[in-house]
């Protein structure tokens, strides 16, 4: 019995997708959790995993093709398996068909990418952008190999391994730096909009409110320190891993804290699960860790480490990027006193974790020093109020103070 695959939905906010590859082809064997396409939303390039084994039977769009979440692209079966042609429906059926009566608008229907390019600019995929500005290739003297002869990037990797210097501009570093004093114009990227879009959405539309504690870290300090002496280096533990444990622990004990404002009324989340922000080029990204309150420090640790390089080097695959419950965007890595984050919609709640640092305190009447770190929790006022928020920021105190509570 064949299976259609459809667009998936990456995030809430998410409504098309540009199917960039093809990664199976037509008549080729899939296990389910292969990885089908790669897909280029708003946030990033995605790779879209089957949901179903067999072989690839059809391809219903075809490369380089904008298409609205949850329409179907692929169809997988049994070999020799015929087509059910009313299981399925082509992309120009989806862009003719008239769409039934709903109190949602629906998508835009599926349409050619625009080949129309900016003068001197040049097609290629964001990843193939960014493997070629890390290594000083010129995309304009690549020959692409995708829809429409955008250059993806197996292109780039396929001069770099070459080593085609025709391609490959390394350019002496001037002993000085010219100034420029004329205006720059610089078109924002998908990911640059989309920030742009939902963060003024949530600033204007949800009632944020914020409270301060400062914490005492010399006991994670020491814990971190003493772990670390037992693990190889590609596992050492951050100081953001005993965090993002202490915030899912505590937020067992709060709730609503873990929630959605949904008009009338607010949905609990039963799992808890951290998201995490993670500066990418062009933007940032919050990864989805889930059920972070039921899992030891160093398999958080693994996981989180594993999705962070996933997102910076363009292969995030869908279940990283969705499904958050509550955010934490730590700024501690630059030396940051303290800060305030806006939400992440639809959470109800976002940590800022500052820099942890060594200064002067005074404990029992006598200076000394101590590590110390600012945290500061944003709140959506229609869910929640100061003194729970309060009682949050204390409670996270219980388990960054005395980090062995994580351990038990």
């Amino acid at each position: 019995m064949s299976e259609t695959i459809s667009m998936p939905k990456l995030g809430f906010d998410m409504a098309e997708g540009l199917l960039v590859r093809w990664v199976k082809q037509v008549g080729e064997n899939i296990n389910k959790g292969d990885v089908l396409a790669e897909i280029e939303t708003d946030k990033a390039t995605v790779e879209v995993e089957s949901s179903a084994s067999g072989v690839v039977l059809q391809h219903i769009v075809e490369q380089g093709t904008m298409v609205p979440v949850n329409a179907p692209i692929a169809v997988v079966g049994v070999a020799g398996e015929v087509i059910n042609e009313q299981s399925t429906v082509s992309s120009k059926k989806v862009a003719d068909e008239k769409p039934a009566p709903q109190t949602q608008p629906t998508p835009a229907p599926v349409q050619p990418a625009s080949s129309h390019l900016e003068p001197g600019s040049v097609k290629a995929s964001p990843l193939a952008k960014k493997i070629a500005k890390d290594n000083q290739v010129d995309l304009s003297r690549v020959q692409g190999t995708g829809p429409g002869g955008r250059v993806v990037r197996k292109d780039v990797e396929t001069a770099l391994s070459s080593n085609q210097s025709s391609v490959i501009s390394r350019q002496p570093v001037p002993s000085f730096m010219a100034v420029s004093h004329e205006d720059e114009v610089v078109q924002l990227t998908k990911l640059r909009q989309a920030i742009a879009r939902r963060m003024t959405e949530s600033k204007t539309t949800v009632p944020h409110f914020y409270v301060t504690h400062e914490y005492k870290m010399d006991a994670v300090m020491a814990m971190r320190k003493q772990a670390n002496e037992y693990l190889p280096d590609n596992e050492k533990l951050s100081v953001n891993d005993f965090i993002i444990k202490a915030v899912a622990l505590t937020l067992r004990e709060f709730p609503n804290l873990n929630a959605t404002f949904a008009g009338d009324k607010v949905v609990r989340h039963g799992a808890v699960n951290v998201g995490v922000a993670v500066a990418v080029e062009n933007g940032l990204l919050t990864i989805a860790h889930k059920n972070t309150d039921q899992k030891p420090l160093r398999q958080i640790s693994g996981e989180v480490k594993a999705m962070v390089a996933r997102a910076r080097g363009g292969k995030v695959k869908p279940d990283d990027i969705e499904g958050s419950t509550f955010s934490i965007s730590n700024l501690g890595m630059y030396d940051v006193e303290n800060f305030i984050a806006i939400l992440n919609p639809p959470e109800a709640a976002i940590l800022a974790v500052s820099s942890a640092r060594e200064v002067p305190v005074v404990e029992s009447g006598e200076l000394k020093v101590g590590w110390r770190m600012k945290a500061t929790i944003s709140v959506d006022h229609r869910v929640s109020d100061g003194a729970e928020a309060a009682q949050f920021m204390q409670a996270l105190a219980g388990f960054l103070e005395n980090p062995v509570r994580m351990l038990v």
